[in-house]
C-alpha cells in the first residue's frame, strides 16, 4: 500500500536521509510510487533475483536454463545499446 511505503520513506527522510540515488526493491505494490513521491530524483530498479524468479515461473522447466542464460547475457552488458543488441540476437 502506497501510504505505508510513503510513511516508511518519510520516516527515513526525517531521520536524515537527504537523497536516494538508487532504490532496489522486489516490486512490491506501491513502493515505486511512494519513492517517487518522497525522493523524486531517485532511480528505481527491480531486484535482479526477483526478476529472474518471475521469469522462471513463466517458462517451461525444460526451457529455464536456456532462457536464464540468455537473460544473463543481456544483463551483463555494460550499456543499454549493447544489451539491446544482445537481446535482438
Amino acid at each position: 500500500n502506497i501510504e505505508v511505503w510513503t510513511e516508511m520513506l518519510q520516516n527515513m527522510k526525517s531521520r536524515g536521509l537527504k537523497q536516494v540515488e538508487l532504490f532496489l526493491s522486489d516490486g512490491v505494490v506501491g513502493m515505486k510510487a511512494a519513492l517517487t513521491r518522497t525522493y523524486p530524483k531517485a532511480h528505481f530498479q527491480r531486484c535482479l533475483v526477483h526478476v529472474m524468479r518471475n521469469i522462471c515461473a513463466k517458462v517451461r522447466v525444460d526451457d529455464r536454463e536456456k532462457i536464464m542464460n540468455e537473460f544473463k547475457q543481456v544483463h551483463q552488458q555494460t550499456n543499454q545499446e549493447e544489451a539491446t543488441a544482445v537481446l535482438h540476437e
